[in-house]
């Protein structure tokens, strides 16, 4: 038994030595409100957003009122969108919008929402590599149109408005692309009835996107290929009628005329 005292004696000497360390100090725990927010906000332009998230943190669970806090669960929002936690910051903007309806700065967080959603998915890779974003699933894209299509609705003369309207026509686009892309991938599946709906659905929906011209083609040969020739001609027409360029005019009505 005596080869393990002095293993026992280390033990208890660095139990011992460990209960006489001071206890953490937390240097923030005198700051006021002023000076949380102040630090928060040096770390949120510095770039540092983690530091900048803990400091909001601090402050909202130390100061829950005041314009302080108000503003710390506003720019939050904005620091967990900068440091690449989407849900973090749709959720903290949320929050901001459920408590103050009517703060001036309101529709900052409908525009940080659809911002969100917009960037949602583009990790390292998507950054670096130039991958078709309309071969992605479209849901983020979807969500982010609707918040900023709210945001318009509510504030049409918001200084975010224009840039949310650019980014809507951009995920307009985008989001017909994906729909023709799976109508592409059901006439390749000889899905034809499948193809020729979703080619309807893009005309119907998405009217006036470069999209358009490939659904009508799609519609045309998938109805074609289903023998429904009737629907086929009427896809031809609308093309012709829209799109009298266009490159596969001549060869898809050797099909259908």
């Amino acid at each position: 038994m005596r080869k393990f005292w002095p293993l026992c004696l280390v033990l208890a000497l660095v139990v011992t030595g460990c209960s006489l360390l001071p206890e953490q100090i937390d240097e923030t725990k005198d700051w006021s409100a002023e000076r949380l927010y102040s630090e928060a906000k040096d770390s949120l332009n510095g770039g540092d957003y983690q530091q900048a998230i803990h400091y909001y943190e601090l402050l909202e669970a130390r100061y829950p009122f005041g314009r302080y806090a108000q503003q710390a669960q506003l720019e939050s929002a904005y620091a967990y969108y900068r440091y690449d936690e989407p849900s973090s910051a749709i959720t903290a903007a949320d929050r901001f919008i459920k408590l103050h309806p009517r703060h001036p700065n309101v529709d900052y967080a409908y525009y940080l929402k659809g911002l969100a959603n917009f960037n949602s998915g583009h990790g390292l890779i998507e950054r670096y590599l130039p991958l078709d974003q309309t071969q992605r699933d479209p849901g983020a894209a979807r969500q982010s149109f609707y918040d900023f299509a709210e945001l318009v609705k509510r504030f049409p003369d918001s200084k975010y408005a224009e840039d949310a309207r650019q980014r809507m026509l951009f995920l307009r686009n985008n989001l017909a692309a994906y729909e023709v892309n799976v109508a592409d991938y059901y006439m390749r599946r000889k899905a034809y009835l499948a193809a020729a709906k979703r080619g309807g659905y893009v005309v119907e929906n998405f009217q006036r996107t470069p999209a358009v011209p490939k659904a009508l083609r799609i519609m045309v040969e998938a109805y074609h290929q289903l023998g429904m020739n009737d629907l086929a001609r009427d896809a031809y027409r609308v093309l012709k009628l829209n799109y009298p360029q266009d490159p596969e005019l001549t060869e898809l009505g050797k099909l259908v005329l």
